[in-house]
């Protein structure tokens, strides 16, 4: 039987910004909005929390069966956080990056690890006003997760590009789709994982950066994808946050699409593919520069190719794994909007062409966007 066939979990973890509604200045209300946020009837424990920096605040879905529960869960907790965002005096937003905030220090938030972060890398850590989209999809255990990693590996980039909703910093456009891979890939573990197609191997390659003493602890392996260590999970980390739920969702889909597939792929001994670290990380760059509007790394040639051509090959690289979950037609329509309207951050773009407050509309006013599947069955 597929692992697809019998079913495999997934949950969302989101990150917004949290600006000023005046002047989009990024402000450290997250202790507002976390107070403010208490009130909220819809909202269960565990399912806010904060971030880094005390100018963002943090989402999480509970274990959802498919698509649609994703969406709704995504949909109620937006909502809730501009209801709680607006009553502690800010707008949240859904921006891979704070569009005019680079040069503002927030400060951390107040427990001793993100102290202690700060002390180790200040200008860093203030310059840490971006926001990712994590998927984290259920593994049978560790050593059929790590074979899952090791196959969806080469195919990083192209969800970075697909995904890229971070055009803007210092209210300047800094020419690349995602600025948040950009400034995230400055940690000293980040980008695509090392290879390694067993759990023993896995674990090989994150003793050997402990021991350097360079990362203080598993929590720093800010990888685009890894095991996760708090749940039986492997954990995807590669997107910005998406402005809509549609686009969320459909990333979301493509994500556990692949996770899937490399679970059935290890279970049936297929060879991982390994290609060179510096192919991973100049394909991932050149994702994050252009998200889908140049060509892109094809990681099944290591060759240039459209990036249309290359995003229907992640769609056809995970479709068996699609059908058996039921998510084919909902991934194929949500992919084709992408790459008909473009990403996040071509969306950004285009509204700030009519100026700073169309793009403040775009990156918080649909942060709480309707429900797309109730929206489609309505219309």
């Amino acid at each position: 039987m597929s692992t697809a066939s019998i079913g495999v979990t997934l949950g969302v973890e989101e990150e917004y910004v949290l600006l000023d509604a005046r002047n989009g200045l990024a402000v450290p209300s997250a202790a507002k909005v976390e107070a403010a946020a208490g009130l909220e009837a819809t909202l269960g424990s565990g399912e806010l929390d904060r971030e880094l920096l005390q100018a963002q605040i943090e989402v999480a879905t509970p274990v959802c069966r498919d698509l649609e529960q994703v969406a709704a869960h995504l949909t109620r907790l937006r909502r809730a956080v501009r209801r709680a965002a607006v009553r502690g005096g800010c707008v949240a937003a859904a921006s891979g990056a704070a569009p005019l905030a680079s040069g503002t220090v927030v400060p951390v938030t107040p427990t001793r690890r993100y102290k202690d972060m700060h002390t180790e890398a200040a200008r860093l850590v203030d310059e840490q006003l971006i926001c990712g989209m994590h998927v984290h999809v259920a593994v049978p255990s560790r050593c059929l997760g790590a074979g899952a990693l090791a196959r969806l590996r080469p195919w990083l980039a192209v969800l970075v590009a697909l995904g890229a909703n971070s055009p803007f910093w210092d209210a300047k456009d800094t020419g690349f789709a995602s600025w948040r891979t950009v400034v995230f890939g400055r940690w000293p573990a980040s980008g695509a994982p090392p290879f390694a197609p067993d759990a023993e191997q896995y674990e090989q390659r994150v003793q050997e950066l402990l021991s350097t003493g360079v990362i203080p602890d598993r929590r720093q392996l800010y990888w685009q994808a890894r095991l996760s260590e708090a749940y039986p999970t492997l954990e995807v980390r590669a997107p910005d946050v998406q402005i809509t739920v549609d686009s969320a969702v459909t990333l979301a889909g493509l994500i556990r699409g692949l996770v899937v597939t490399g679970l059935d792929e290890t279970r049936d001994g297929l060879l991982a593919p390994n290609p060179p670290a510096g192919v991973l990380t100049a394909a991932g760059w050149h994702a994050a520069r252009h998200g889908i509007s140049d060509v892109l790394v094809d990681p099944r040639s290591g060759k240039p190719a459209p990036a249309t051509q290359v995003a229907e090959a992640l769609y056809d690289h995970t479709v068996c794994a699609l059908r058996q979950l039921g998510d084919h037609d909902q991934v194929a329509e949500g992919l084709h909007r992408i790459l008909k309207e473009g990403t996040g951050a071509d969306q950004q773009r285009a509204a700030a062409r009519n100026g700073f407050p169309a793009l403040m509309d775009l990156i918080t006013k649909r942060t709480a966007d309707e429900d797309p599947i109730h929206a489609r069955q309505n219309g």
